[in-house]
């Protein structure tokens, strides 16, 4: 496609579309005339160029798309997950699944996108819907006949997936985050609802307390209640997990509850594709429940960081018999501040020891968010060590005998935001480091 929305990657002779995202490309079309955009698309102004004046930017774009490229990606089976927490799991072992079934798939997430042996990483969980039709062109090139995409709250009140029609969408739960973003409950709510509007099937999470809102007549359900496709008899770990589901045994490398919920998702869809699935094989996608282990203890990498998903992944943990849990944490800047006080106090009711660190401050100061951490916090199991390699390497040193290390927050990510600079940043390689 030789329409661009970044000035820079603007080559001679593209249209640039002025967009008004974080930056309003307005401001950007200087730059795209002087790389070689022989046309703009704007709401305001004339330029040296051809010139077309539209009310929204956003929309002209989106009908542009569908209009012109919409027919050539129909056919591929767009497979939606959503919820606060469980996105990425989900959807990279809907992909691991298909692709151990020898079927041609591609995954789009905040982890990056994946088709077969091609890698690219993404500046969005869910990138805008110009960078989604050139993915989804790229894996009409290379015949792929399934992608599983996670479907962000922020993308779907954004508009990002406009136009796009989803075969398969998945609610995995709803729980406390973005409100920094959706203001209330509510707001994020009806954002989450929209992408089960352009989805023929859904597949719900029967527990949640918010799936009234998802089910209708043909959906199906999940969970431990009364669902389509109901767990009993689990059993969890350190070497997985074990369960049934609607009589049938199913074993995964994945621990704790939650990633029986997951894993409980995924078989639920393999089911009405009629696609045999081994949950034996499938494993963690990168950054979550990564474990490394150190003599008799253990340590996790993992990117919760909600409260839910803290909850989760300790009480997960809970279940495999250490002695002491040891949780590092901390919470981003510019973000959510009401989740700070929320996550600090259930590190600290669930772990024998935690230490609170900076996360990804963006623009604010760091101090300021390890305060609003543990301004009103009843507890005193904690310690403060602002630089996160210190508070890494000091969690090391308290492991003793069959203890575990959870490293939250990061997960995936290489790289620390600082006053908005990307820094190199790996929690995982500052462990192995110092191991």
């Amino acid at each position: 496609m030789n329409i661009k929305d970044d000035s820079r990657k603007v080559l001679k002779g593209d249209t640039f579309i002025a967009l008004k995202k974080n930056h309003d490309g307005h401001d950007y079309i200087k730059d795209a005339i002087k790389n070689g955009a022989t046309r703009v698309i704007v709401e305001k102004g004339l330029y040296s160029v051809d010139t077309l004046v539209v009310k929204d930017t956003h929309k002209y774009l989106c009908n542009y798309l569908k209009d012109n490229y919409y027919d050539l990606i129909k056919d591929i089976n767009l497979i939606g997950v959503t919820g606060t927490n469980g996105k990425t799991t989900v959807a990279y072992l809907i992909y691991q699944g298909l692709i151990n079934s020898n079927i041609k798939a591609a995954y789009i997430g905040t982890i990056g996108f994946y088709m077969g042996d091609y890698y690219e990483t993404l500046d969005n969980t869910t990138p805008d819907i110009l960078k989604l039709y050139e993915l989804l062109l790229l894996c009409v090139e290379n015949n792929i006949s399934y992608v599983v995409m996670e479907v962000s709250s922020q993308a779907l009140s954004m508009d990002r997936i406009e136009g796009l029609n989803f075969k398969y969408g998945i609610f995995t739960n709803l729980t406390m985050d973005h409100l920094d973003y959706h203001k209330t409950m509510d707001n994020y709510l009806k954002s989450k609802l929209k992408l089960f509007e352009k989805t023929e099937k859904r597949i719900i999470n029967i527990d949640s307390e918010y799936k009234d809102y998802f089910i209708n007549e043909s959906a199906v359900t999940y969970g431990f209640g009364e669902a389509n496709y109901k767990v009993e008899d689990v059993c969890i770990n350190q070497l997985g997990s074990s369960f049934k589901v609607n009589g049938i045994k199913y074993n995964t490398k994945l621990i704790g509850k939650h990633n029986v919920y997951n894993m409980l998702s995924v078989i639920a869809l393999f089911d009405i594709l009629k696609i045999k699935l081994n949950t034996s094989i499938l494993n963690y996608p990168e950054g979550r429940m990564d474990i490394i282990k150190k003599d008799d203890n253990m340590i996790v990498v993992d990117y919760a960081h909600t409260p839910d998903a803290v909850l989760n992944i300790i009480n997960s943990v809970k279940e495999l018999g250490f002695e002491h849990i040891i949780t590092l944490i901390g919470c981003g800047g510019s973000r959510d501040k009401t989740k700070r006080p929320i996550m600090a106090t259930i590190a600290c009711e669930n772990s024998s020891f935690c230490i609170f660190t900076s996360d990804n401050p963006r623009f604010e100061n760091e101090v300021d968010i390890l305060n609003d951490m543990t301004n009103n916090l009843i507890y005193d199991n904690y310690e403060v060590i602002v630089n996160r390699k210190n508070a890494i390497i000091k969690g090391i040193q308290m492991l003793k005998k069959n203890d575990i290390l959870l490293v939250l927050g990061k997960g995936h990510e290489k790289y620390q935001i600082i006053n908005g600079i990307k820094y190199d940043f790996d929690d995982k390689q500052i462990i192995l480091e110092n191991i």
